[in-house]
């Protein structure tokens, strides 16, 4: 048998459906949110580490530039070594028909006769290599697929200058190449970079290192110290061009996965919190009304024995019936949408499987979050019902007193008609709840011009970078540094117009225990085609003495203007160097550092080196300018700048960055959900006023003035406080989209003003005409009777 108490909820439930379902719906988004990051983080940690363990990925990567394999048993016995495997890599340039620009490769071999012990790889289609045939290549999944390349089909590539054909008789995946960037770029592109896994002993012939491997792998021993690892196989390497070993945390691809999935963890931490915030808001608005409205009840209930605890229970069940039921639902839409973008990732990262899994942990928690919010805000408003006597609750509450606000509509008498004062009125006689509710719609917009700032910001990222601080049409990287000779040889290709060179070298900068792996960028002194530019864009002139960090770098390392930093560089004769921060650069993409082109080839002991070249050239002679290019042996890769700026893009509209559309979204549901439950939560309260002003000759349409007169007035005053609101979110937006690949800057306009208060403007019409809906459809005699 079903008690009194849980019909009447059923009846209350009915009667507040439509607000019900709105907080429903935000605590849904919430446990969504929720449930979806978590399962996507769980599955790219869970997947991440199966790929890597099955798959044997080293632990520490020591490139040299000729050592001999003996030496790898005395790698291999060094303390804290599990494994080691030599191996031979090189660039390449693949030659594709139809194609003047070559697309950059790295050639990786394989043990002729055995499995690999290390980097391993997943054969998806075809056979593995057979030694004896010197022109087998495995190639890339994601390249061949680009392409549309199948096991039987021939390429063409050049390597260490020599041309050659191959045959693909398999396509492969490895956990190495998760993120398949070319080396010295930022942003993958599956048509623009291959890897060719071929037979050990002739790629080995290929590159001239016979009996001989130019990187190490190696597997480490639980609890092996990494330090001293590293740096044991850094001195046996030194003598043979070692370049320094470092571990699979500051390996490229694996480095961008981690970020991703640290990524994910800080928004499933963060972002539900505000929908359970607001759902824990909106619940205390509805149970306080609910409250008030039905105070005579309440009164009458505790008359004929009911207890405070057993009335205050039915209310709470109210709240927690609303919150489950949304929790819930979000826990479905959260594995819908989860897979949804599990496979998205899968193509984003080169998984060979990903299966999305959530924790069992996920659903609790977003259930459990969604109880804790409903109960708090339900117990803020249930003490009163403990403090209501039987006698007290009965008698009808007093009147408001309009004593305070006389002498102010006395002067206002003349400028406001009868119904605006009531409106304002209203408003002063309960400023607590007002000021909630504007601060509620504040919020909502907020985050929507937050969000709408970072997609801006998303965008001009992409175009500052590819207009202001790279003005090149091509970056030309060579093989190793070369003679500045090479400019003059670049400048007689047809249709260069303008070479500007530079070097890059690997370093690792460090400040006391700050430290990062990256490069330094050499470039000339007033640099026209590839700049460092100032926080207000202006161009940056490089001075011989000192380094140009990028701003996000100098936040890394703890550094200003007029600091030192110790410099080891990881290539050549490896000096460490002490230089000064001459200064900060706004950069836009990715986290470098910069010198004159001449200080740092000083400072290497090593004048008159360039490692590449940033272009210019005739469009009109694009075409054979590139196959000039292609057919240069010390041309190691050509970027356009046109691919690098379309990948960037694609590549911001995906992962990470793609969650920017769904925080727009939730900023829209968090905007409609507060300003509809707002006007709804009116509508309840002045029922019984607005039929009496409809009895008094008041028209439907004075009527509605006067309830959403007050809605209006509130959002009016909520958006200059929402514009504050989301000047202050955006920069923490923006900086949690932000990484080691591009600094998002936090831009707020007047366009993300405008926008974020149309939509709430949109909000407050479509609930202000489903209220105005009811107003007109009230019935009078019902909402003038009292209820008891």
């Amino acid at each position: 048998m079903v008690a009194p108490l849980d019909r009447k909820l059923w009846r209350d439930l009915k009667a507040t459906r439509t607000q019900a379902l709105a907080i429903a719906m935000v605590v849904a988004v919430g446990v969504l949110l929720l449930v979806m990051m978590d399962g996507l983080v769980n599955s790219l940690e869970q997947t991440k580490a199966t790929y890597y363990e099955r798959y044997r990925l080293a632990d520490v990567f020591a490139p040299a530039k000729r050592a001999p394999k003996r030496l790898l048993e005395r790698i291999a016995n060094l303390e804290g070594v599990a494994a080691v495997e030599g191996r031979v890599v090189g660039g390449a340039l693949i030659d594709l028909p139809g194609q003047a620009v070559p697309v950059r490769a790295q050639a990786v071999s394989l043990p002729d006769y055995r499995e690999p012990r290390l980097n391993a790889i997943y054969l998806s289609d075809g056979r593995h290599l057979d030694p004896r045939r010197r022109d087998e290549v495995l190639l890339l999944e994601g390249f061949a697929q680009a392409h549309g390349l199948r096991p039987g089909d021939r390429l063409t590539a050049t390597m260490n200058g020599a041309r050659r054909s191959f045959a693909i008789v398999g396509l492969a995946q490895s956990p190495e190449f998760l993120y398949a960037v070319a080396p010295g770029e930022l942003t993958p592109d599956d048509s623009r970079f291959a890897v060719l896994w071929m037979s050990e002993e002739n790629l080995a012939a290929a590159f001239d290192v016979d009996g001989a491997f130019n990187e190490a792998l190696i597997a480490l021993d639980r609890g092996a110290r990494e330090p001293a690892v590293l740096a044991a196989v850094d001195r046996l390497l030194r003598p043979f061009g070692g370049i320094g070993a470092y571990t699979l945390a500051d390996q490229f691809s694996n480095r961008i996965v981690s970020e991703e999935i640290e990524g994910l963890r800080l928004s499933a931490t963060n972002v539900p919190p505000i929908f359970m915030a607001v759902a824990a808001f909106l619940l205390y608005i509805v149970i306080t009304r609910m409250v008030q409205a039905e105070r005579t009840q309440i009164g009458l209930l505790k008359a004929f024995g009911y207890r405070s605890t057993a009335i205050a229970a039915h209310y709470l069940k109210f709240a927690l019936v609303i919150a489950i039921g949304g929790a819930l639902l979000g826990c479905l839409l959260g594995l819908l949408s989860g897979q949804a973008l599990a496979r998205t990732y899968q193509t984003y990262f080169k998984f060979p499987f990903l299966e999305f899994q959530v924790d069992p942990a996920a659903f609790a928690i977003g259930i459990a979050t969604s109880v804790a919010a409903a109960c708090t805000g339900g117990m803020l408003v249930l003490r009163r019902i403990f403090l209501l006597a039987p006698a007290v609750a009965m008698r009808p509450p007093a009147p408001a007193s309009y004593a305070r606000s006389a002498r102010l509509f006395g002067r206002l008498r003349r400028f406001l008609d009868q119904p605006s004062r009531m409106v304002l009125r209203q408003l002063l006689r309960q400023p607590g709840r007002a000021f909630a509710a504007i601060l509620g719609i504040a919020v909502g917009m907020g985050l929507c011009a937050a969000t709408l700032g970072v997609l801006a910001g998303f965008d001009e990222a992409v175009a500052l970078n590819f207009s202001v601080v790279d003005r090149s049409d091509a970056t030309v990287t060579l093989i190793e540094p070369l003679s500045d000779r090479t400019v003059f040889e670049l400048q007689r290709v047809p249709g260069i117009v303008k070479v500007e060179p530079f070097r890059a070298v690997s370093v690792i900068l460090r400040n006391g225990r700050k430290s990062h792996r990256g490069g330094i960028n050499g470039l000339v002194p007033e640099p026209q085609l590839g700049r460092a530019l100032t926080t207000e864009l202006d161009p940056l002139y490089l001075r011989d003495e000192g380094i140009v960090l990028a701003a996000s770098l100098a936040r890394k390392l703890d550094v200003a203007a007029g600091a030192r930093l110790s410099v080891e560089v990881r290539e050549g004769r490896r000096p460490v160097l002490d230089l000064p921060v001459i200064a900060i650069a706004d950069t836009l993409i990715g986290a470098p550092a910069y010198m004159s082109l001449r200080g740092l080839n000083q400072a290497l002991r090593e004048p008159g080196r360039i490692s590449g070249a940033y272009l210019r050239v005739d469009s009109q002679q694009a075409q054979t300018t590139y196959e000039t290019l292609k057919g240069m042996p010390a041309v190691a890769g050509v970027t356009l700048r046109s691919e690098a700026q379309a990948s960037l893009q694609r590549m911001m509209d995906e992962g990470s960055g793609g969650m920017r559309f769904v925080m727009a979204l939730v900023a829209a549901i968090i905007t409609f959900g507060i300003v509809f439950n707002s006007a709804r939560i009116a509508f309840a309260e002045r029922a019984q006023d607005l039929a009496s002003l409809r009895v008094l000759g008041f028209t439907r349409a004075e009527a509605a003035y006067v309830l959403l007169g007050e809605l209006a007035l509130m959002i009016l005053l909520a958006l200059p406080l929402g514009a504050l609101t989301g000047m202050l979110l955006a920069d923490g937006l923006a900086a949690g989209f932000s990484s080691d690949l591009y600094s998002v800057p936090a831009r707020i306009d007047a366009g993300a003003v405008g926008t974020a208060s149309l939509a709430v403007l949109g909000a407050a019409l479509l609930s202000g005409w489903l209220v105005k809906r009811d107003i007109d459809q009230l019935d009078l005699v019902s909402a003038m009777k009292s209820r008891d």
